[in-house]
């Protein structure tokens, strides 16, 4: 209805309320700030970017379908990463759940007729940035010896700054008819754009705690749930039919 289709602009507002969510946190006692080199911070925060950027690009060149499908592929690709570099071990159970994941994305990669060369390289760098995100989200916490929120404060805003550099590639920021600059920002547009940025204040600390208190794969296991459970309830709620 509002056709608020500036994804990178509204990225931006969501990490600029969710800084200013834990600023208030913060001076009202809920977690103490502790003082982090922004260099140590840094990596998080560009490979959070990247995930967007990439994201974006991805889904110029591919189809939503197969979008959808190369992002399932973030749960093996950590694994592989923490197996490797980090020397993490994995149960058997486990590296077998990821057969039929695997066979899923390649019968996806072979029958999508819209897959092209360059889309599939930006999924695939989309996947690896993104698994290293996740990655990084647990083990900052541990080497910084910080909290979800202390660490999350940091990235917030730098994250911000960097996006900026961003939108004017990806977003219409010009003052034509579909510009930016010409948007409607009306009262009951602005309440939505804001609860938006509340809702993914609330999500985005939920990943860092999530992936702080048990691991990355854990909360991509959930995020598969999640989408599981969106399907189930709109077909049986709704009566949608799941999309092909």
């Amino acid at each position: 209805e509002y056709r608020f289709t500036y994804a990178t602009t509204l990225t931006l507002i969501h990490f600029v309320i969710t800084f200013l969510g834990l600023y208030a946190c913060a001076i009202t006692g809920v977690f103490q700030v502790k003082r982090l080199e922004i260099r140590k911070v840094m990596p998080l925060a560009l490979s959070f970017c990247g995930f967007v950027v990439l994201t974006n690009i991805s889904l110029r060149y591919n189809s939503v379908g197969f979008y959808q499908i190369a992002k399932v592929m973030t749960t093996p690709v950590i694994m592989l990463i923490q197996s490797y570099y980090y020397g993490i071990t994995f149960d058997t159970k486990i590296k077998l759940s990821l057969i039929p994941i695997c066979l899923g994305v390649i019968i996806t990669t072979a029958t999508d007729f819209q897959l092209n060369l360059v889309g599939f390289i930006f999924a695939a760098v989309a996947v690896i940035v993104t698994s290293f995100y996740q990655i990084w989200v647990g083990t900052k916490q541990k080497e910084l010896q910080v909290s979800s929120m202390q660490l999350l404060y940091y990235q917030a805003p730098l994250s911000s700054v960097i996006l900026l550099f961003f939108i004017p590639i990806f977003d219409d920021v010009s003052f034509g008819e579909t510009g930016l600059w010409n948007y409607p920002f009306t009262s009951s547009a602005l309440f939505w754009i804001i609860l938006s940025g509340v809702i993914a204040f609330a999500v985005n600390l939920s990943v860092f705690l999530v992936i702080g208190r048990t691991s990355p794969v854990t909360y991509n296991v959930l995020g598969h749930f999640k989408l599981v459970m969106i399907i189930l309830c709109g077909f049986v709620i709704f009566h949608a039919p799941p999309d092909p």
